[in-house]
């Protein structure tokens, strides 16, 4: 399973997306800021061989969006997670497959003292609402959950590599990282990156374009995938896709895939 901010989908079809899609192994990919309309789409991304998409634009058009594909026909799709504000941003998509619930997620960057962070804020407070139910029905009905996405906040030092200037920036701030705890502790889900890969810097998935970010790997670790105890105890990989240089890159966030011993 991989989840990957393509950073405008038509974009990075020109730069190596269709052929690393063609590529992977994943059975499921979950993209975020796609910035398309379906109608909008090149052929050879409205078709995609092999492949079931659902596509969540946004009302703005050019902004978000994000979509989930996957190997087999999802038995249920759900767009948005029943918020009035939020519901037409292109910010959220699930899927139903045999057993598993599957999301695509979008947090909102925010900007420390703007409009932007009061609406980080509000987004947040509401999902935490939405991912303590999915996990309530996904237990009532016997099935595991996985919410992938960039969710634009590095939770401890360790996931970003200038913590101590970023710790008033948007997506470092304490207020951001406790609600990544509530998320983890109260609303029980895993961060099953991080749970394979305990002790090490990163690994990073995001990479500035601004300087040599990605050159000195002055990354961020904001792409996750955050799942139900019991799956997360069947992921057996977690590995960051990065590419080998700084000119192969098709986005400034790197595809992260994660492998699961799952029926």
């Amino acid at each position: 399973m991989t989840t990957v901010n393509v950073n405008g989908i038509r974009a990075a079809a020109k730069k190596g997306f269709i052929e690393w899609l063609a590529a992977t192994e994943a059975d499921v990919v979950c993209l975020q800021e796609v910035r398309s309309e379906p109608e909008q789409l090149p052929a050879e991304l409205r078709e995609l061989p092999g492949w079931h998409a659902v596509w969540a634009p946004a009302a703005t058009k050019g902004r978000a969006g994000v979509a989930v594909l996957s190997r087999n026909a999802p038995e249920r799709t759900v767009i948005g997670f029943g918020s009035d504000e939020f519901d037409n941003s292109g910010r959220y998509a699930e899927i139903d497959l045999p057993g598993l619930t599957v999301a695509s997620l979008y947090l909102p960057s925010g900007e420390v003292g703007t409009e932007r962070q009061d609406e980080k804020e509000r987004f947040m407070a509401e999902f935490l609402v939405h991912l303590t139910e999915l996990r309530t029905r996904a237990a009532t009905e016997g099935r595991e959950v996985v919410v992938c996405g960039d969710w634009n906040i590095a939770h401890h030092p360790a996931d970003l590599k200038n913590w101590k200037a970023n710790q008033k920036s948007a997506g470092f701030l304490p207020e951001e990282r406790a609600w990544l705890t509530q998320v983890l502790d109260e609303a029980g889900y895993v961060d099953v990156v991080r749970r394979l890969h305990p002790d090490q810097e990163g690994p990073y998935s995001w990479w500035s374009y601004r300087g040599r970010a990605f050159d000195n790997d002055s990354g961020w670790r904001i792409d996750m995938a955050l799942t139900s105890p019991a799956i997360a105890q069947k992921a057996t990989s977690a590995v960051v896709e990065r590419a080998a240089t700084h000119a192969e890159r098709w986005s400034d966030h790197a595809p992260v895939t994660v492998a699961f011993d799952f029926p």
